[in-house]
């Protein structure tokens, strides 16, 4: 990895574009709750985002979802906005309790009707739409029944599934069903760090587990609408033990297990790595298994999304005599969110998930928050965001030179948003919100990724040379 401090400007606004096919898909990504706001507008009921960040103490600045930057009312000015820049692929999540207000019951046509609006204008500016069905916003009733550690809401989520797919299925052609289940059920019901907020070790294995139950039920419903590309995307690390001393390894393994090889076995392997079934036997004695979950979980997919910000480098806890991982710093410039920049790890764990499928891969978020200013002059100048993208999409090339069948990137985030637990003050976008006004400001990054796509959609392969 090279540290962005010593690239020039010349050559961090260098990409060599040989490597990617004509129709490799460049995108942009949002996510429902982080944007959207009109939190009760329509026939909108609360999701677990919304109790979680008006709870005291849960997010950064008491900062909440309830308006986030008004892309319920701005969606034209957005999409214009991506038109403008090129992007030809957006990456949304679609609000369940906007759908299906309550997680039950029929659809919300009010709440559908967005959708449709929101699609119909992204074929009409010539964006192909890529849909996400979960992205982390649970109705709080089906929270309060149990949530995902509960089969229920596996059986919920197709139903879901099947109201959002019957609406905009013939508009849409690309289906994921989760993003990122590990943060879901570890951060969510785990760490407590994520809504709903619980600390629960078993219930958090129980979550998971429904998670892919559920993913592979709405796989069966969407396949049955008709003809569509359906995947899931998944956060992947790679870990490095910190030295080869057999404890450090061990951590690492155990940590790669628990982030990685749960899902990613589960999905094409039809069932669980046994050594992290019998790391978590303290946890969970794994009951919730029914005859029949490991053939659903693993139902045929036609592409797998892969999210990656940064690496794992995990030692032997610092407990003497314990198996517990810690996370081990580097001497590395890193993000504003306190993650190292390794652009080498997105190479490694494309390279991890062709091991296991020969579907095509795409990657549906990468990017990082740095402490944008906007200038008196109105602009700007996001330099490192622009030197994190080039490294990234350089160990894109890399992975493909590889083998991998790499399809598609998508940068995460259009815009500035709400970032969770960290409320307002994490900027991932291409575009700067000024979130007390609302306004939209294309950064530096967002130009130079405009005349990336520009120049790949021109055949030009070479670097640009100023």
């Amino acid at each position: 990895m090279t540290d962005l401090d010593v690239r020039t400007e010349a050559e961090v606004d260098q990409v060599e574009l040989a490597d990617f096919p004509d129709d490799f898909a460049w995108g942009a990504a949002t996510a429902a709750y982080q944007i959207e706001g009109a939190h009760r507008t329509d026939g909108r009921t609360d999701s677990i985002w919304d109790t979680y960040s008006h709870t005291p103490g849960r997010v950064v600045g008491g900062d909440t979802g309830d308006v986030a930057i008004d892309h319920y009312q701005r969606w034209r000015e957005d999409i214009a906005l991506m038109a403008d820049l090129g992007i030809a692929n957006y990456r949304f999540s679609v609000s369940w309790p906007r759908v299906q207000p309550g997680g039950s019951g029929p659809a919300n046509q009010r709440g559908l009707d967005f959708y449709r609006r929101l699609v119909d204008e992204l074929l009409n500016r010539g964006i192909t739409p890529w849909l996400t069905l979960y992205h982390w916003d649970l109705p709080q009733e089906l929270e309060d029944a149990g949530g995902w550690p509960e089969r229920e809401t596996a059986i919920r989520f197709a139903e879901y599934a099947h109201l959002v797919v019957d609406a905009l299925g013939d508009r849409v052609s690309a289906w994921s069903t989760l993003n990122e289940p590990w943060c879901s059920a570890f951060l969510g019901y785990a760490a407590g760090m994520h809504a709903p907020g619980r600390v629960d070790p078993a219930g958090s294995v129980a979550a998971a587990h429904h998670l892919l139950v559920g993913h592979g039920l709405a796989v069966q419903a969407i396949r049955a609408a008709g003809d569509h590309q359906i995947g899931i995307t998944l956060n992947l690390y790679p870990v490095s033990a910190q030295t080869d001393n057999a404890g450090d390894l061990e951590a690492a393994r155990r940590i790669d297990g628990l982030h990685n090889r749960l899902f990613l076995d589960a999905l094409f392997t039809g069932a669980y790595p046994a050594d992290v079934r019998s790391d978590l036997a303290d946890v969970s004695e794994f009951g919730f298994v029914r005859e029949g979950d490991h053939a659903l979980i693993s139902s045929p997919l036609d592409f797998l999304g892969v999210n990656y910000y940064t690496r794992h480098v995990v030692g032997q806890g610092p407990y003497p005599g314990t198996q517990l991982a810690g996370f081990v710093g580097r001497d590395l410039p890193q993000t504003a969110m306190g993650w190292e920049v390794d652009s080498g790890g997105l190479t490694e764990v494309l390279q991890m998930a062709a091991r296991y499928t020969g579907l095509p891969i795409y990657v549906m978020e990468n990017g990082a928050a740095y402490d944008d200013v906007l200038a008196p002059d109105g602009r700007v100048d996001d330099g490192d965001r622009i030197g994190f993208l080039r490294q990234h999409i350089e160990a894109c090339a890399a992975a493909i030179r590889a083998g991998v069948p790499l399809r598609g990137y998508f940068v995460w985030s259009l815009l500035d948003n709400f970032e969770w637990a960290r409320g307002y003050g994490k900027r991932f976008g291409l575009v700067y919100v000024d979130h007390q006004t609302l306004q939209r400001i294309p950064k530096a990054s967002a130009q130079w990724y405009a005349d990336l796509l520009g120049r790949h959609r021109r055949g030009i392969l070479s670097p640009v040379s100023e």
